[in-house]
């Protein structure tokens, strides 16, 4: 009989793997809380929250509860010309906790379509306005939105989007902002505003660009320069979204609020596919009109799904809980303490450790900073072979654990990393630059 790894090698082609000389796909079987665990009974701490989605553990029963009496009442109906509880409930609970004062939810299906939508309205907003220069985005330099094709010309061109360059819309990228280069930034903005018609940006953290953190002040000011140029600003909080950064959203460090936001991952708490796009009655004003050209022709089959509207109503109760907020901040707490103690090792291997809410980073400082630096190859087999599963960005390392981890398991996960650096540190002590 053939094993599960052989059946998939046979007809499955997983994301961002490569087809030859790939590593074997772990058989995964249930999961429990913090733990994910293979057919042979392996229990792996989830120390990313499976791609950063799982804020509140695996097979959670009162999420699960939830979605099962959900689907004996209704599954699915198309969201074009119906409505039904979950959706209308969900956007009533979401909106008051926006940073904005928000004045309409649009539903789709994963983060990359939120994003997809939010550059469609932007970019319609202002065809709608009849304005013929407004027509490009603004997004900054090592960004990741998404995978469609929308979301790849906003994003950073590299090895992700290297084969479909040719595709992609123009875009302006800019650098993050710091004390240094604000001024600059600024007065591009102001020497190009007549052509931007939005900004999108990830509030605080790149994610996919390597976990690369920026300040709050410095940002504010940069984003009160986008709005005085009469520039759409669009927050892309797919994965700094529902407590990630400490707050239940990045922009609440941010005095200056975005006109549309961008949800998802964290949004159902990791159990199915959903996807937000909320916009400020700025945006809504400029489609609210009889002239049917002017509707925004966009949806998708799964739109507004009962059962995963139902997930994230269920998944906001337990984010709204008073242990749920005292576990993210005893996850911060204890990744400051964990940096400290890597600081005061002082690792030659180890370089620019930071930490912001639930998030702790750094990288592995031989060769280049890269996502095809081949330092971490083996770093995930290792890590699980000590019962912790992290996946890394290149030679970029993270935690980014489900708010239902306890001290003691985060205390595994750090032992298990402080052990695989201590042998890295002997392996390449040699040869580091």
């Amino acid at each position: 009989m053939q094993s599960l790894q052989q059946r998939d090698n046979a007809v499955i082609w997983h994301p961002f793997s490569p087809l030859k000389n790939t590593t074997e796909p772990v058989p995964v079987v249930k999961g429990e809380g913090v733990y994910i665990i293979d057919e042979t009974g392996n229990r792996y701490i989830d120390g990313i929250s499976s791609w950063w989605v799982n804020i509140h553990g695996h097979a959670h029963p009162y999420i699960a509860e939830k979605i099962y009496k959900q689907a004996l009442q209704l599954e699915h109906v198309i969201f074009a010309g119906f409505t039904h509880y979950p959706a209308v409930e969900l956007a009533e609970r979401l909106l008051p906790l926006l940073p904005n004062g928000f004045s309409k939810i649009f539903y789709s299906d994963n983060g990359s379509t939120a994003t997809e939508v939010a550059i469609k309205m932007a970019l319609q907003y202002w065809w709608n306005k009849g304005s013929k220069e407004k027509k490009k985005i603004l997004a900054f330099n090592q960004s990741y939105h998404g995978d469609t094709f929308g979301a790849m010309s906003i994003s950073e061109r590299g090895i992700f989007t290297k084969a479909f360059h040719d595709h992609l819309f123009d875009v302006i990228f800019i650098d993050t902002p710091t004390n240094t280069n604000l001024g600059s930034l600024t007065q591009f903005i102001k020497d190009n505003a007549h052509e931007i018609a939005g900004f999108i940006y990830e509030p605080l953290i790149q994610g996919s660009g390597g976990m690369r953190m920026y300040n709050a002040d410095v940002m504010n000011v940069l984003l009160q320069s986008v709005q005085d140029n009469n520039i759409i600003t669009i927050a892309d909080e797919v994965m700094t979204g529902f407590g990630r950064t400490g707050k239940i959203f990045a922009s609440d460090y941010i005095s200056t609020k975005p006109d549309i936001i961008c949800l998802s991952k964290g949004l159902t708490g990791g159990t199915m596919a959903l996807g937000i796009t909320a916009c400020t009655e700025k945006i809504t004003e400029a489609f609210n009109t009889d002239d049917r050209l002017k509707t925004f022709f966009h949806g998708h089959s799964f739109t507004a799904n009962p059962l995963a509207c139902t997930a994230a109503l269920a998944s906001l109760d337990l984010l709204q809980k008073d242990e749920c907020a005292a576990s993210i901040k005893n996850i911060h707490l204890q990744h400051q303490s964990f940096i400290k103690a890597l600081n005061e090792k002082n690792y030659t291997v180890v370089k620019n450790t930071r930490c912001t809410g639930t998030i702790v980073a750094f990288e592995i400082s031989i060769g280049e900073d890269a996502y095809l630096n081949d330092v971490t190859k083996g770093f995930t087999n290792a890590m699980m072979q000590k019962g912790v599963f992290l996946r890394p960005l290149g030679n970029t390392i993270y935690i980014m654990p489900p708010y239902c981890i306890t001290t003691e398991q985060l205390r595994e996960v750090y032992n298990a990393l402080q052990q695989w650096i201590e042998e890295i540190e002997k392996e390449f002590e040699n040869v580091l630059i």
